[in-house]
This record gives C-alpha cells, sequence and structure tokens, in this order.
C-alpha cells in the first residue's frame, strides 16, 4: 500500500473512532492533554501493531479496550496519582465543549466521580449507548458483572444527587 493510501486509511478511521475514544479516555483522566497524549498512542498501535479485524465492531471494541487501558496505566504513573482532583474538572473547559446543559453537566460530573468499574460501565452504557452484552466484551467480564456495576453505579448517583437535593422524593 502506498503512503497516500495510509494516510487516507488512517484519517478514515481517526474520524471514525476519534470523539468516542476521546469521551472513553476523558472519563479516567479528566483532562484534555492525557486524554489526546492516550489517543496519539492509541492510534499508533492501531497502525503498526493492531491485529487483523474480522469486522469494524471488532475494531471498534479493540480500540476502546487500548484506551481503556492506556488511560489506566496513565492513572498508575506516580505524577497522575499526585496531581489534579475533581475541582479541576469541574471547571474544565474539555467537559464544557460538551455542549451540556447545566443539568447534564451535573449529572455527568457525578458520573465521573463513581469509582472506576461503574463509571467505565455507567459510561459505556448511557453516553455511548452500548449493551450489557457489549460492555462485557469490552471490558472482558461477565454480562452479570456489567449488570451488577450499572446497578451499583445507579444507587451511588442516586444518593450522591439526592444529597446535593436534585432528588426530592
Amino acid at each position: 500500500m502506498d503512503s497516500k493510501m495510509s494516510t487516507q486509511k488512517f484519517e478514515e478511521i481517526y474520524e471514525r473512532y476519534k470523539t468516542t475514544l476521546y469521551r472513553i479516555a476523558f472519563t479516567y483522566l479528566k483532562n484534555n492533554q492525557d486524554v489526546q497524549d492516550v489517543l496519539q498512542e492509541v492510534f499508533l498501535k492501531r497502525f503498526y501493531h493492531a491485529p487483523l479485524f474480522e469486522n469494524d465492531e471488532h475494531e471498534k471494541y479493540w480500540m476502546i479496550r487500548i484506551t481503556i487501558n492506556m488511560s489506566r496505566n496513565v492513572l498508575k504513573s506516580f505524577w497522575r496519582r499526585n496531581v489534579g482532583g475533581m475541582d479541576e474538572l469541574m471547571e474544565s473547559k474539555d467537559v464544557l465543549q460538551w455542549k451540556f446543559s447545566e443539568s447534564e453537566r451535573e449529572l455527568f460530573m457525578q458520573v465521573m466521580s463513581l469509582p472506576d468499574k461503574q463509571r467505565t460501565s455507567i459510561y459505556l452504557h448511557y453516553y455511548e449507548g452500548y449493551s450489557c452484552k457489549e460492555i462485557a466484551e469490552i471490558l472482558k467480564c461477565k454480562e452479570s458483572t456489567v449488570k451488577m456495576r450499572l446497578k451499583k453505579g445507579r444507587e451511588i448517583l442516586k444518593n450522591n444527587l439526592e444529597q446535593e437535593g436534585f432528588i426530592c422524593e
């Protein structure tokens, strides 16, 4: 394949997945610079080390899995563990550009404050539209595990929103 074809293919794949992968990485990293670094690595890995894919869905799952793994690696770094927090995220221009209403932004921030397992499952299900079965495949766990994480995540969200005065019973 000549370099022009490679560039064209790269651009097609980048355009197809950039938004989804950005948002998934953002759910972990919560800042644009780290997300951009991860995305660069994901797309480089896609072109230099990717397996042959059965179809577009297989490719998408693979790229989501790589994005999650690389995001987790960034979180494990010494620098990342000792810098930043939710206050920084609350004022982030990166979140504001997603054009959420005020209530949607508040809910999104609550989702971002969930523990890792619940946050990822909630995000993939409600923001990206994946089924429990698909999330289980992406995260390499059982479907029942995903359902339990969604249930627990919804419970935590409900409690947090009630405490903030957003839900009245």
